[in-house]
């Protein structure tokens, strides 16, 4: 029951069972020693049982055992505890995606973020940001792409990176397939857009001058305009890099990448090309480091 604004018990504002005088019935009174044979039995006013009491008693053990049991993660002593008890290095394993509170790199070369630390976490913050330097826009223009090769690339692989890099980017099919003019331009008055958008990386391999790092990622791409025949849309990859640590730094080796995974699309309305536009133009890239 509840305890009514009146000070009462119940819904009727008395104390009894709800057969007061507010039903309209009556009540007798008999004397002492005499009994109603209508009324219900009356029940014992004597407090608990024995067995009831302890019933009562053994619940009380059993949640006490249950609290007690749920505050262990805390206490220090569990294998599976991940709190500050833990090695960085065990807390990075068990939530490879985790931000450490590491402050981004200050250096740049070739525009792309560089000077990435010789920890696992410093290649995969690496891999990040090369997976978005390597699907930009200017992968498709040849000055711009030599130069972000010899930025992410190590020098071994940047020479022949130039060179398959170069004979696909430059096909003019593949530039009309994806509504681009054969210098790698879009239309005039319509604006290309290829932006990579990192979810989550993971390291494949590491040892130390070497790593192996995933990172999946989301990519806008497509011409935004009036009457484009290839508007902006969202697709998933996955982008696998063997990494190599050359000259105080982490460089690709090997880079291959895969589809998806893909979630499911939701089920917002597509925004007109000319907001896909303005947005590109307005909301500037990120360096990624964890």
């Amino acid at each position: 029951m509840s305890i009514g604004d009146d000070g009462g018990y119940g819904d009727d504002g008395g104390y009894g069972d709800g057969r007061g005088s507010g039903t309209g019935q009556t009540r007798t009174r008999l004397p002492d020693g005499e009994t109603d044979p209508y009324a219900a039995p009356r029940r014992a006013r004597a407090g608990l049982s024995s067995r009831n009491l302890i019933t009562v008693v053994g619940v009380v053990v059993l949640l006490l055992a249950a609290i007690a049991f749920a505050n262990r993660g805390g206490s220090g002593n569990s294998e599976t505890d991940t709190g500050s008890t833990g090695s960085s290095q065990d807390q990075a394993a068990a939530q490879p995606t985790a931000p450490t509170g590491t402050k981004p790199v200050g250096g740049k070369t070739g525009g792309i973020p560089s000077g990435f630390p010789q920890t696992e976490q410093g290649a995969q913050s690496a891999a990040a940001n090369y997976a978005v330097a390597m699907s930009g826009n200017g992968m498709y223009q040849s000055a711009q792409r030599d130069a972000l090769v010899d930025a992410v690339y190590t020098p071994a692989a940047a020479k022949a990176r130039k060179e398959s890099l170069r004979k696909s980017y430059t096909d003019p099919k593949f530039l009309a397939q994806v509504g681009l003019k054969p210098d790698g331009s879009a239309p005039k008055g319509m604006t290309f857009v290829s932006r990579a958008n990192p979810i989550g990386t993971k390291t494949e391999a590491f040892g130390g001058a070497t790593a192996k790092v995933s990172v999946w990622y989301s990519l806008l791409f497509g011409v935004a305009g009036q009457g484009s025949q290839n508007p902006v849309a969202e697709n998933w990859y996955t982008a696998t890099m063997q990494l190599q640590w050359v000259n105080g730094d982490w460089k690709v080796a090997g880079f291959t990448t895969s589809a998806g995974p893909a979630p499911v699309g939701g089920d917002q309305t597509a925004a007109t090309a000319d907001a896909i536009s303005q947005a590109v133009q307005g909301f500037g890239g990120l360096t990624y480091a964890r």
